[in-house]
């Protein structure tokens, strides 16, 4: 049974207490870095989805392995500190996602071993030389949001059947080729688009303002881990706007979010483990090919559509893997 509680103080997760083998293991354990996106009381999932992998590979807390748990809290400045922690007291991996993340940390190391998890193509956005030989230090699993984008579409545009046009919220840090990907699938289901760039979190009022002005009959939010950073203000805002909100992960749909559709993002950490599992026993990154996530969730809120008037059709809800009632 894995213990799904934290440390508070060093933000270590227990991995669980069975005392599991995992072949010749001696002298301290083998450190961790975890670079979570916003804060730690929002995201806990994603540390502990890692921490149960870990364990369910024979990995014991505090015997042969420890996570050191950073929490970035939106900040890129945050971010790159952290990172540059990590790599000065020479962890074993580290572990990030989302493309800034791996962008910081691929600047300050070339040889420290980095698992990600993003939700992009990590060979258009130029991380990676290819998803077979990922090469460098780098590797881990990638949702290919280029292709997930047109699924996306075509469940919001089934929601909300008299949908002709849409804003795409896009923060500056995300990679061009999201956004790219975004409205070539609207251009293709026949919707018009307002692309609204925000550079600051301060900037989202604004945006959404924008948003309502033009008379979009919802808004899509582009994956971004300063969005995710700041879910509960993005919740606010389409509410009191009074706009559909579409998300990529079904923990914005948990917070009040309207509709999601996209990988388990926990169990794409959970399966992250697999990488710093094998790095941590010789494995080079270089050689480990990057997967694609096997599991997707369709997610959604009755609350919220009632809350915005909206009656969704059954197809979505029979499809549906999560409904929030």
């Amino acid at each position: 049974m894995v213990d799904r509680r934290t440390f508070v103080r060093t933000g270590a997760v227990l991995f669980g207490l069975a005392p599991l083998a995992i072949g010749a293991q001696s002298g301290r354990p083998r450190r961790i870095g975890f670079v979570g996106n916003g804060q730690q009381s929002a995201l806990p999932d994603q540390l502990e989805a890692l921490g149960r992998g870990l364990h369910e590979l024979g990995w014991i807390e505090g015997r042969t392995a420890t996570i050191d748990a950073r929490w970035t809290e939106g900040s890129p400045d945050r971010l790159r500190a952290i990172i540059a922690e990590f790599v000065a007291s020479k962890v074993d991996v580290i572990v990030v996602s989302g493309t800034p993340a791996i962008r910081a940390a691929k600047a300050a190391t070339g040889t420290l071993p980095v698992v990600f998890v993003v939700l992009a193509n990590p060979v258009s956005t130029g991380l990676v030389a290819s998803l077979a030989r990922p090469g460098g230090n780098l590797t881990g699993l990638a949702s290919q949001f280029d292709e997930l984008i047109t699924k996306q579409v075509e469940i919001l545009k089934e929601a909300l059947p008299g949908l002709d046009r849409i804003a795409l919220l896009y923060h500056v840090e995300t990679a061009p080729a999201v956004l790219a990907a975004a409205e070539s699938a609207a251009r293709t289901l026949g919707l018009a688009t307002r692309t609204l760039h925000v550079t600051e979190i301060a900037g989202l009022e604004n945006a959404f303002a924008m948003a309502r002005g033009a008379n979009v009959g919802a808004i899509h939010v582009m994956p971004s881990p300063y969005f995710g950073a700041n879910s509960a203000r993005l919740i606010e805002l389409a509410a009191r706007y009074r706009l559909p909100a579409f998300y990529e992960l079904a923990l914005y749909v948990r917070q009040g979010g309207l509709l999601s559709y996209g990988p388990s993002i926990n169990g794409m950490f959970e399966r992250a483990a697999s990488f710093v599992d094998r790095i941590l026993k010789g494995a080079s990154p270089s050689d480990l090919s990057i997967e694609r996530p096997s599991k997707f969730e369709l997610a959604v809120n009755l609350r919220t559509a009632a809350a915005l008037r909206l009656e969704l059709p059954k197809s979505i809800l029979q499809r549906a893997d999560e409904v929030i009632r």
